[in-house]
């Protein structure tokens, strides 16, 4: 069975029936080859203000609200790993994001796992990867954010990560050294502890790493913790302890997951593919997870959240569960700005 590519009931629209085929092709299907084609597209209308004003015009949706003290024109984010070195960030708010979280950002540039590690299960409606954290390091990104030319115009997040030849021990330090170098630049930070493709990485969701990394962090602006799927009710309280007592500013709910549970029978053979898992499989638990943590902290700790929105309906039952705002990765890959704009839509209604 197919997921569905449409709004039940709606015709298939142009991103439907024409361009994410052609999408699908290039690379001969590789669908890391896609990505890096589309970025490098939208990097060069990001230069071109004829072209984003006409984008703007047909997919951005005044839906304002303010969460830990920003400003949101909207409620519909950009989930970090799509413009990880932020190559085309004027593209994305003309495409109706209301805002933009860029990375995951390490310290030290690093090329990340071998390739292939990108795979769509269409049937599914998901995604697999296991990039690793490739990035062209937070001082390239710093540079990159220095030189833009005029304000994107919505909030700018930042995601850290651990760079993968630094040990656990001294993590703290890693996070520090990439915080300091894009203080200036980022609206808010997210703290990305959760990754399943960088080795002992999600140790630092443990109570006493993770205070270490928020005491250190959080400050004048805001820090958010972004959290796995695939932690039990007791371990995501005892992270939210911690949440509360160091002064983070907020929860992303959540990460990919290392399960396969929901596969279509005909994305079964690349189960095995080692990664994380996003898109449809996850659109159950993550309502889960937001509404476990919007109840546990009495709504004291606002919540992104992200995972398995893949149309309009999945992204209000995320508000509805208690989430503040909401960020669109897979959903955005199969689905496209439609999807942006339908969901921003619905926010307002």
């Amino acid at each position: 069975m197919t997921a569905p590519t449409t709004t039940p009931g709606a015709a298939p629209g142009l991103f439907d029936r024409v361009v994410r085929p052609a999408l699908f092709r290039i690379g001969g299907g590789d669908a890391e080859t896609a990505h890096e084609w589309t970025l490098r597209r939208l990097a060069g209308i990001s230069r071109r203000p004829a072209l984003l004003a006409a984008l703007r015009a047909r997919y951005a949706v005044a839906a304002p609200r303010t969460v830990f003290g920003l400003d949101f024109p909207n409620p519909v984010g950009l989930a970090a790993g799509m413009d990880k070195d932020g190559r085309a960030l004027p593209a994305w708010p003309a495409l109706g994001f209301g805002f933009v979280e860029v990375g995951t950002v390490t310290a030290h540039a690093q090329p990340g796992n071998p390739r292939p590690r990108l795979f769509r299960l269409p049937d599914s409606g998901a995604v697999i990867n296991r990039m690793g954290f490739n990035n062209a390091g937070a001082a390239a990104l710093a540079a990159r954010l220095a030189a833009l030319d005029r304000p994107l115009g919505v909030p700018l997040g930042i995601s850290l990560g651990k760079s993968k030849v630094t040990p656990i021990d001294q993590a703290v330090e890693d996070y520090l050294a990439s915080y300091r170098a894009l203080y200036a630049y980022g609206d808010y930070f997210a703290v990305n502890v959760s990754s399943p493709n960088t080795p002992g990485l999600r140790s630092l969701q443990d109570r006493s790493h993770l205070d270490a990394l928020l005491t250190a962090l959080a400050g004048e602006k805001p820090v958010l913790v972004k959290i796995a799927p695939d932690l039990t009710d007791a371990a995501i309280a005892e992270l939210l302890e911690v949440c509360l007592d160091r002064g983070a500013a907020g929860v992303i709910a959540t990460n990919t997951t290392l399960g396969r549970d929901g596969l279509a029978p005909a994305d079964l053979p690349r189960a095995g593919e080692a990664g994380g898992l996003s898109g449809r499989p996850l659109t159950a638990r993550a309502r889960q997870v937001v509404s476990f943590v919007h109840a546990e902290t009495g709504g004291r700790l606002p919540v992104i959240g992200v995972g398995g929105i893949l149309d309009p309906a999945d992204g209000t039952a995320l508000l509805d569960a208690g989430a503040s705002l909401v960020q669109l990765y897979t959903g955005f890959v199969y689905r496209g700005p439609g999807l942006v704009r339908g969901l921003a839509r619905a926010a307002r209604n």
